[in-house]
């Protein structure tokens, strides 16, 4: 990925899409690091983060991520999950946040030069397109170094850049705590945060 330091630069992060790499992978991700590596190399005007949350439970196990990525410089997007019974009466959820990614990321486009997709979800493909034609390069990174892949081979072929999320563990990844509870160990913050 070429970064340019003039370079006008947004995040947008898939939480859950993101959280399901990184846990093939066996890691976890430092977001106060993965910040500062990109400020450090480029004007970062807007760092998103996307999660769909449970409405009325006591505690969620996302909500001190999101508490820390608010604090830390994320803009956090957020919306209910969604149950419903699917045909066999089972209880589902849904919490897909791709429609809110898409806005953001044609709302945002004539403000940057670079935006930076977190997810390998095929749906992006045409928003990545249209984001293009408006004159801005799009990096994305998943990761193919799992089984199956992460990443959906239309995105890859779409954006300017694709970046394996394993090649960025040196750089803002550790290994997995083992001995947190895996619904808080992929993303926590480190203990001095």
């Amino acid at each position: 990925m070429t970064l340019y330091p003039t370079d006008r630069l947004a995040l947008f992060i898939d939480g859950a899409n993101l959280y399901s790499s990184a846990r093939a992978l066996s890691a976890d991700l430092d977001f106060r690091k993965m910040v500062e590596s990109f400020r450090n190399r480029a004007v970062l005007t807007r760092a998103y983060y996307y999660t769909a949350v449970v409405e009325g439970e006591e505690f969620s196990p996302i909500r001190p991520l999101i508490d820390f990525l608010d604090y830390n410089g994320f803009r956090v997007v957020t919306k209910p999950v969604k149950r419903f019974t699917d045909g066999q009466g089972h209880t589902r959820t849904k919490g897909n946040m791709d429609i809110e990614i898409a806005v953001d990321m044609l709302e945002l486009a004539p403000h940057i030069d670079h935006a930076i997709l977190f997810s390998g979800d095929g749906d992006f493909r045409r928003v990545v397109e249209a984001v293009q034609a408006r004159g801005v390069r799009v990096t994305v990174v998943s990761t193919m170094k799992v089984q199956p892949p992460h990443i959906a081979d239309e995105l890859r072929r779409q954006a300017d850049d694709f970046i394996d999320l394993a090649d960025l563990m040196a750089e803002f990844g550790r290994p997995r705590a083992p001995s947190t509870p895996p619904s808080v160990r992929t993303f926590a913050p480190e203990a001095s945060a």
